[in-house]
């Protein structure tokens, strides 16, 4: 068993290199936590929606417009399989959309708490976890932009506490900031 957390910028091709740690043979569930849009109103993000399910193997269960609850009790009960979850910073923006993006929101601190729980206590298949890395670029100039940055880097900071590997994309180059430990004799 092994969890890992990828992370990169935009467009750093994190995503495509964290399926590649699933085997496309095998069953597996990709958890896509993007929420659906009208293609109509949206068309750039529909087409960004369909490269990334166009990727996935047929062999993999999709649960989509994932929320805070679903993503975390998929990571807690489905330890048969492996699991990608696609992408936290998607995830993080619902949660604060849900909120209201109200500082300091207890339902998004609850539901940060319960997903690095979910993490730190799983057994089982691999778990891959996909994340933007936010703190390499400058301050947001608005209030939302800063809320966002917090709340990201907070997730991420606690998950690669609790994940046994974690991986930084930089132009499609994994470069390994935490690798697994080898169990004692």
């Amino acid at each position: 068993m092994s969890t890992t957390l990828v992370l990169g910028g935009t467009r750093s091709g994190k995503s495509a290199w964290a399926e590649t740690q699933l085997d496309a043979t095998a069953p597996a569930v990709y958890v896509a936590t993007a929420r659906a849009v009208d293609p109509a109103a949206d068309p750039e993000w529909a087409d960004r929606v369909a490269v990334h399910r166009g990727r996935r193997s047929a062999r993999w269960e999709t649960v989509e417009d994932a929320d805070g609850t679903t993503t975390a009790e998929v990571v807690r009960r489905r330890t048969d399989v492996a699991v990608l979850v696609d992408d936290l910073a998607t995830w993080v923006t619902g949660l604060l959309d849900d909120a209201g993006w109200a500082r300091d929101a207890a339902s998004v601190a609850a539901a940060r708490s319960d997903l690095v729980g979910a993490v730190a206590a799983r057994r089982g298949a691999p778990l891959v976890l996909v994340s933007a890395e936010v703190g390499l670029g400058v301050v947001p100039s608005t209030s939302s932009g800063r809320r966002f940055r917090d709340e990201l880097g907070l997730l991420n900071g606690e998950l690669a506490a609790v994940c046994d590997e974690v991986r930084l994309l930089v132009a499609g180059l994994p470069l390994a900031l935490k690798v697994p430990t080898a169990p004692e004799h």
